[in-house]
This record gives C-alpha cells, sequence and structure tokens, in this order.
C-alpha cells in the first residue's frame, strides 16, 4: 500500500496490504526506517515512522538494491573562484595600463576606476577623444574621463549639447574646460541647468553661447551658488529684467560666491563714494566687472590712480565713466603715459591727474595715437602752449577721428572766419558733428547776424538753440563750457600690441552712425558722475540741473537720470529734483515713468506735478 508523504512531492511510504499476512505493528513496535521513493530520482531515501521491522524475507531491502549514483560531470557554465576572478581582473588591468602608457598617458590615478576589461574597448575610447580634438595632454590633466563610457556617458551627453545649440566647432575648448560634463547625466543633471537658465530669462537662443562661454554651469547646484549670487545682485538694485541679459554677456556671475566675491566688490567701491545703486547700475552695463579681482587688480588700480595725481573724490566718477579702469594693467600704463605728456604735451603731474578724470579711457591710448592728434593741432597752427591748455580743458581731442577733425577744422577756417583763439578756448568745437550740429546752426545766425561765442553757439540742444533764436539778444544766458564740457565719442578700450591700425580705427568717430550710440554712452557717464558725486554729504547740487539737461540733450541713459532724482528727492533737495524731472520731462520721457509700477519713480512724478 503507497501513502503520499506530506512535504515530499512524489514521497510515499510503503505499508502492507490490510489483508497482507504482514500486520502492521506501527503502534507497538520501536521506530523503524522504511524507504521513501521519488519517482524523479533513482535512489531512494529512508524516513523514520513508528512500526515493527518487518522481516527481511517479507520486506526486501531496497538501498541494498540501489547501485552508487555515478559523480556528476563539471558544467561549462562553472563560475570561477573568487581568487581566480581577481587573478584575471589584475591581469586585464595591467595590459590595459600598458596600452595606456604606450599612448604616453599616465594611468596613475585610475587605481580604484573601474576601466574596461579589454584593450580594445579603452583604445576605442582614447580614439573617440581624440576625435574629439582632445590630446594626450587634455587627457592627462584629467584622467578620469577614461572611465565615461562612448556609448552610455560620451555620445548622449554631446548629442544633448548639440541638440541645444552648442556649436561641435567648440565642443574641444568646452571639454578641455569641463571634461567632468562626459560623467553627467541628460535627465539628471543637465536638463534641470538648463531650464533654470530659461527660467532667469535667458532666451533659448543664447542658451548654447552661455554654455559655450562658461562651460563650468553644468555643474552647479541650482539651491547653491547660482541662485544666492542672483538673489544678492537684485538685492542690491538690479532690475529683475535686465537679469537674462546680465548672465547671457557675463554668465560667470552664477558661479561666484556672494561673501567672498561680489559682496567685498560692492561694498568697497560704496567705500569710494559710488552709491549701490550706481554699483548696480554699472553691473547692469559692465557685468564683466565682477570678475576683476579685488585685492589683486581693484585696490592696486585705486592705488595706481591716488598715486599719479587723481583726487580720492574724483575715483567715483572716474570708475562710474570707465568700469574697465579698475580691471586693467593700470600702472605701467599710467607711467608711459605721463611720460609721454610731460615730454610732448607740457603736462605736469597735477595736470596730468585732471586728465585721466575728465576722460580715463586716455589710459588705453597708444602713444602713436596721440601724437598724431598733437602733431595735427600743431599744423593748424596752434601754439604747444596752447594745446596743451586745449588737451587739459577737453582731453577727448585725442581720440577723435583725424580725418573729421580735418574737415571740422577747414569749416571753421574757410566759413566761419573766427579767430582760431577761440577754438582754443573751446576745444569741444571737435567733438560736434559737421554737418547735423555746426554748419546748420552757423548758416541760422549768419543769416540773422548773431555775433556769439562757440560755446554759446553749440554746447547746447537743439530746442534750447531755438530757443536762444527767438531771444531779441543773448543777455547773460552765456553757460560754463567747462561744467558742460563733455565729448561725443565712443570710446573702446585697446591694447599697445594689437597695432596701430587697428588702435587707430577703434577710436574712430564716425558722425553720422555712431553719433547716436556714442551720445548714450557719455550721457549714461556724466549722470552716473553726478549720481557718485551725491554721496559726500557736503557736496553742492549748483551742478545737478545742469547735469541733467546734459544728460537729456544727449539722449541718453534715462533712468540713471531718475536714480539721481530719486536720490534727491530723499534727500529733500526738491528744488533740484524738479528741475531735472521737468527737463527729462521736456524730451518726452516722463510719460515711461507715469506707467511704472515703481514707488520711487510715482514719488518723484507726483512731486513734479504739485510743482
Amino acid at each position: 500500500m503507497r501513502l503520499p508523504v506530506l512535504g515530499r512531492p512524489g514521497g510515499c511510504l510503503l505499508f502492507p496490504h490490510p489483508r497482507s499476512s504482514v500486520l502492521c505493528l506501527a503502534h507497538q513496535s520501536p521506530i523503524f526506517k522504511i524507504p521513501i521513493f521519488d519517482p524523479k530520482k533513482t535512489c531512494c531515501r529512508t524516513h523514520a515512522t513508528s512500526a515493527a521491522p518487518l522481516a527481511p524475507s517479507s520486506v526486501p531491502s531496497r538501498r541494498s538494491s540501489a547501485r552508487p549514483a555515478p559523480p556528476r560531470p563539471s558544467s561549462l557554465y562553472a563560475r570561477p573562484s573568487l581568487q581566480q576572478m581577481e587573478v584575471d581582473r589584475a591581469a586585464n588591468r595591467a595590459r590595459v595600463y600598458d596600452f595606456l602608457r604606450s599612448l604616453r598617458i599616465a594611468p596613475d590615478e585610475l587605481d580604484g576606476l573601474e576601466l574596461p576589461v579589454t584593450v580594445d574597448v579603452m583604445r576605442e575610447r582614447v580614439d573617440f577623444l581624440h576625435s574629439l580634438g582632445l590630446t594626450v595632454e587634455d587627457i592627462n590633466n584629467y584622467p578620469l574621463v577614461l572611465g565615461c563610457s562612448v556609448k552610455k556617458n560620451m555620445v548622449p551627453v554631446l548629442d544633448y549639447l548639440g541638440k541645444l545649440g552648442v556649436r561641435k566647432a567648440t565642443f574641444t575648448e568646452f571639454l578641455r574646460r569641463y571634461p567632468q560634463v562626459l560623467h553627467s547625466s541628460v535627465v539628471v543633471d543637465l536638463m534641470p541647468v538648463v531650464k533654470y537658465l530659461q527660467g532667469m530669462d535667458i532666451r533659448p537662443v543664447d542658451i548654447p553661447r552661455v554654455l559655450e562661454r562658461y562651460p563650468e554651469v553644468l555643474g552647479f547646484k541650482l539651491e547653491g551658488t547660482m541662485s544666492t549670487s542672483v538673489a544678492y545682485v537684485v538685492g542690491i538694485g538690479v532690475s529683475r529684467r535686465e537679469i537674462g541679459a546680465i548672465l547671457t554677456r557675463y554668465p560667470e556671475i552664477l558661479g561666484m560666491r556672494v561673501g567672498r566675491v561680489i559682496k567685498p566688490f560692492v561694498e568697497f567701491l560704496e567705500s569710494l563714494g559710488l552709491p549701490r545703486l550706481a554699483v548696480a547700475r554699472l553691473i547692469e552695463k559692465r557685468p564683466h566687472i565682477l570678475g576683476f579681482g579685488l585685492e589683486d587688480q581693484v585696490k592696486p588700480n585705486v592705488t595706481a590712480l591716488l598715486e599719479f595725481g587723481v583726487r580720492n573724490e574724483a575715483l567715483a566718477s572716474i570708475i562710474a565713466q570707465y568700469p574697465d579702469i579698475i580691471g586693467i594693467e593700470l600702472k605701467a600704463k599710467l607711467t608711459s603715459l605721463q611720460s609721454l605728456f610731460e615730454s610732448h604735451v607740457l603736462v605736469d603731474r597735477e595736470d596730468f591727474g585732471r586728465i585721466i578724470e575728465k576722460m580715463p579711457q586716455s589710459v588705453s591710448l597708444s602713444r602713436s595715437t596721440i601724437l598724431k592728434h598733437i602733431d595735427f593741432l600743431k599744423c593748424c597752427g596752434i601754439l604747444l602752449k596752447q594745446v596743451s591748455k586745449m588737451v587739459l580743458s577737453c582731453p577727448q581731442l585725442l581720440a577723435l577721428n583725424l580725418d573729421i577733425m580735418k574737415m571740422s577744422f577747414d569749416y571753421f577756417q574757410s566759413e566761419m572766419n573766427r579767430d582760431l583763439e577761440e577754438l582754443v578756448q573751446f576745444p569741444a568745437f571737435f567733438t560736434y558733428g559737421l554737418e547735423s550740429t555746426v554748419r546748420p546752426r552757423h548758416e541760422i545766425i549768419s543769416e540773422r547776424g548773431i555775433k556769439c561765442s562757440l560755446a554759446w553757439l553749440l554746447n547746447c540742444t537743439d530746442e534750447k538753440f531755438e530757443e536762444r533764436m527767438k531771444y531779441d539778444s543773448i543777455g547773460i544766458d552765456e553757460m560754463s563750457t567747462e561744467s558742460m564740457l563733455k565729448p561725443r565719442v565712443e570710446y573702446e578700450p585697446v591694447d599697445e600690441e594689437d597695432g596701430e591700425e587697428e588702435e587707430e580705427s577703434s577710436f574712430e568717430y564716425v558722425e553720422d552712425r555712431s553719433l547716436k550710440r556714442a551720445d548714450s554712452l557719455v550721457a549714461n557717464a556724466v549722470a552716473n558722475a553726478a549720481l557718485a558725486s551725491l554721496a559726500n554729504e557736503g557736496s553742492s547740487f549748483h551742478s545737478t540741473a545742469a547735469t541733467a539737461s546734459a544728460t537729456s540733450s544727449l539722449h541718453g541713459d534715462y533712468s540713471v537720470a531718475w536714480d539721481l532724482a530719486y536720490v534727491l528727492h530723499r534727500r529733500r533737495d526738491e528744488c533740484e529734483m524738479v528741475t531735472l524731472v521737468l527737463t527729462v520731462y521736456r524730451v518726452g520721457y516722463l510719460k515711461v515713468y507715469k506707467e511704472s509700477k515703481d514707488d520711487a519713480a510715482k514719488s518723484v512724478v507726483a512731486e513734479c506735478n504739485r510743482s
């Protein structure tokens, strides 16, 4: 009889049939073992139960009749021992290391890095990096790049950058600056950074240029340096609407630490007399100034300016006009320029400081450019002593285009019939456009028989000139040329090494096309300088209205003029503030600020309306 055994599939207990002659005495006999048969196996097992031992003749022994199982053959897929695996791994790594050494790649830093098992896979990675333009030296600078798989890491990352618009021609420099990008995950690491940049109002078309300029941004954490740096510059007064443009031009701001870089820089400029609002405007216009090293560039350059005769109270105005002056190799330029002025222009140390204060861009003029302009003025019949006076009064003469200066002088000499001394007294004559300003106004006063100075003729807006033509007599409406003498030229700094022809062309004055652009830059500098002057509590505001009028007449950056008005309003200088607002109102810019949601602008407008 066969009974199934619980927990043993296919296993059974054999008992004699109840009617068999073999009686079941399990309930009264000691335990004995009964064979258990498994149909899936050839051998049998025994099971212990309570039963009387059966006679050998009645229950034959299965164990005695079963043959021993033959030994199992070793499998072809049997895993090697751990020891053998370590030996094989060490041998493969040694072969890969020998291959890298044959290419002059030092594998010392690769210990502990998961490397390809075979030399062929490593050769594929090296060849792919070479195809991207990376050299053996580049790989040695960051050998961990060899741990990146071509198919799993390199190709997906580069494909994503290409889809964003990063040019393939820039991949080499991109990977030299930030090879760690090849370890990145497109979804986890790169996409969130790109979305953050777009959230900062950087246009999608500008994202590739931002990444090409500053690829390290792809490794920053969103909640770390990037967010804090943006929050700080907005907090000091930088317009939130300008953040996208600022980061597009200078994305390095995203990697600057506030406590170590940005805040100390801003506080130092404030200590020189620049209000925080003026610093914010400088950052909007020239965001790269934040990259100037405070200890190794900015402070030494400020010290150099003071050493060469610049007055401490003029530092803010100089930086407002030419922010790059605190970030260039200044001392050597000042030494060379002072020597040139002393020998060829007869300018002493104190006057040299005044020239730098009026036109700080002069530090970037080349020696040949200055000498050509000096020679031209002397060829006009002006004595060297008079040339010195003209340069001191209007140093912008040294940056004008010589061809246009010649045309202006020819007109002055042949048509205007004025004494050369008038030109010496008002050298800014050369900064006005011949066809747009000088000729039309001269013809008007000639028709009416009006006799006036060059300053009265030229140093005013078109609207103001029309008002003057309505006067019965000139009277005493003669404005000071010293306070209003501002050039209308666009400056671009040029180094000596760039060559004389490039230097000359960089300072060209194009009468028709660049005049408005130049006016904006100069007006911005004028208003910034006036804003900087407000840092001193005891300073006088007599020139504020004149500064605002100059800003308006040159059609410059009116946001700076309004910042000036706001500061005046807070200091309760209502008279000067109203004069400034009315000046801006005359050229039609008040409407913009009437519609503004800025409380400061509304306050100024309300004060203007009450007046």
